[in-house]
């Protein structure tokens, strides 16, 4: 009993104030998220830029990759679509002076910087040790005489394709800033 008195007396109530303050909200209007066009641009973005990534991959190497719909990486930038259309977004609801278009801004930078840098040479480094990977299962192969796996078995390969070539960052920011310029003017 003394530990919940202890508790109790550490606890500002500053705090508590506010959690109850949260809690108990006069209405929580779900349907609002709805009305949101900075989010819904954003997310339309999203879906499209991944869609796309499918008839640009078949024109480029004649081969349907459905997979593409939901991975990470190539052309364009879905991160940077979904950034730069929220930030664009921004700017038409709330102005180029706000502080929120300046958050968005920065955030949009900093994914995009991401995709570009960290995550592209990532998929780098994912592709020299899938080869080392690889040659030193040929190397094992060539010593022992195991039996075949069958695919279920085999070890997956790291995925390679995890960031963006800076013109993959380019096309899906230009996508993102399109797409919101487009709600903007034309739909609403």
């Amino acid at each position: 009993m003394s530990s919940i008195v202890d508790w109790r007396q550490r606890v500002n109530p500053d705090y508590v104030i506010l959690i109850a303050k949260l809690l108990t909200v006069r209405e929580w209007n779900l349907l609002a998220i709805f009305e949101n066009i900075p989010l819904l641009v954003a997310l339309f973005a999203i879906f499209f830029a991944q869609f796309v990534k499918i008839p640009i991959h078949f024109l480029l190497t004649r081969k349907l990759d459905f997979g593409l719909m939901t991975s990470t990486g190539g052309m364009p930038s879905s991160h940077s679509a979904a950034v730069t259309a929220l930030t664009t977004a921004i700017a038409f609801e709330a102005g180029l002076d706000s502080p929120l278009f300046a958050i968005s801004a920065i955030f949009a930078v900093i994914v995009m910087f991401d995709a570009t840098g960290i995550r592209y040479q990532a998929g780098q480094q994912a592709v020299i040790i899938n080869q080392m990977r690889s040659d030193f299962q040929i190397f094992v192969n060539d010593l022992k005489d195991w039996p075949k796996k069958d695919n279920d078995a085999k070890i997956q390969e790291l995925k390679t394709l995890l960031g963006h070539k800076p013109n993959e960052v380019f096309f899906g920011a230009l996508t993102g800033i399109l797409i919101s310029i487009f709600t903007y003017t034309v739909i609403l």
